[in-house]
């Protein structure tokens, strides 16, 4: 979507402005992730998740599909990705989360793609060098979250270019300019890379019906900037001879410093994995919140808890559960909870959580080779 006058923007490289959910469904041409769908999905999976009941994760493409799939007896595989510009922050992770669950309840294979190549072309300050070591930093994070040892891979594109070029081939031969330029809204002054880049990043969505020369179902859990990619992908897939990729979308954590996601540029408006007790506090102390002016005020009219980041910390993360979440909403627009009190017990869980997830990354150092895939590897 572009940006017009006081609206959003949303693309792979870029998210800024209040985002409009519903009309960005409308404008992607998504469908909503309906109540009927949700119980379909947490009856087959054996049980929910908060990003699922909170209609974080919130629309899709052919997720039905992939159920029925599922259900004849084809299992589907999970595909989804980094581009590693920088540290990893708690936004990336929030698709990570839900990926997980389904690889968990599913039993299914897992492709992780870094795309070193991709931030290289798009990021002029960036070398090949600064984007692999980000890329196996990055790597870091998902093996600490506890993927499957044996069920998930991750690769970077330089890395693995062997098996996913042959597959991008084959996609780039069906993709014209006129419709990445359409999409993506690529210009004359555009590097040859960035036009070509779209058919790697389409390329792990077939990956196992290549490999397998059968078709096998891909199901891509994202951040609903990332669609457009997968647009492309899905126009194509039919002339290729594959399945369609099924996408399921999630919304964006806020940017501390209020509208937008979180930015691996902007220190301050992002929580980091790296991020030390101190820095925590001092993100938080300064987030933008819904509060009022005074105490005062705050007491007697309320908070706004719908445009505040620290409350969606708690909705996306730090609060399992509904009731609580509840209460603590209610108790902010009723002027009870004060935003200093809300923030101080949010530095203490994602104090708490980093501790344990910095202490689970330098473990996975460990771990990292065995979840590689290189060169002409298979999985």
């Amino acid at each position: 979507m572009r940006e017009d006058s006081n609206e959003f923007l949303v693309t792979p490289w870029e998210v800024r402005g209040k985002v409009d959910y519903a009309r960005l469904v409308a404008e992607f041409g998504l469908t909503p992730l309906n109540q009927e769908l949700y119980k379909r999905l947490t009856e087959l999976a054996g049980g929910t998740h908060k990003l699922l009941r909170r209609r974080i994760f919130f629309a899709h493409r052919d997720l039905d599909w992939i159920l029925d799939k599922y259900e004849q007896g084809e299992k589907f595989y999970l595909y989804t990705g980094r581009g590693p510009s920088g540290h990893t922050h708690l936004g990336h992770m929030v698709p990570w989360f839900l990926t997980k669950w389904l690889q968990d309840r599913f039993d299914v294979k897992l492709y992780f793609q870094m795309t070193d190549d991709e931030k290289f072309l798009f990021k002029p300050e960036l070398t090949l060098e600064k984007t692999r070591r980000y890329a196996l930093d990055n790597a870091l994070d998902v093996i600490a979250l506890g993927f499957n040892q044996d069920k998930t891979r991750i690769f970077l594109d330089t890395d693995y270019i062997g098996v996913l070029y042959k597959i991008a081939l084959g996609c780039a031969k069906k993709i014209t300019f006129s419709t990445v330029r359409a999409t993506f809204g690529f210009t004359e002054s555009s590097n040859i890379g960035q036009i070509f880049f779209t058919s790697i990043q389409a390329a792990p969505a077939f990956i196992e019906s290549f490999i397998s020369e059968k078709n096998v179902p891909c199901l891509i859990p994202l951040a609903v900037d990332q669609d457009p990619h997968f647009r492309v992908a899905r126009d194509i897939a039919p002339k290729l001879g594959f399945y369609k990729p099924a996408i399921f979308h999630s919304k964006f954590l806020p940017s501390l410093s209020g509208a937008g996601k979180m930015s691996s540029s902007e220190a301050m408006s992002a929580i980091f994995t790296t991020d030390s007790p101190d820095a925590v506090r001092k993100k938080i102390w300064n987030a933008f919140t819904g509060g009022r002016p005074t105490i005062a005020e705050q007491k007697e009219k309320g908070g706004n808890p719908s445009i505040c980041p620290v409350f969606y910390y708690y909705a996306f993360i730090f609060e399992e559960d509904d009731g609580a979440l509840e209460e603590r909403r209610l108790r902010c627009m009723s002027g009870d909870l004060l935003c200093g009190e809300c923030k101080e017990e949010l530095i203490g869980r994602i104090v708490e959580f980093l501790e344990e997830h910095q202490h689970k990354r330098e473990r996975a150092r460990d771990l990292l080779d065995k979840f590689l895939l290189k060169d002409e590897e298979t999985f």
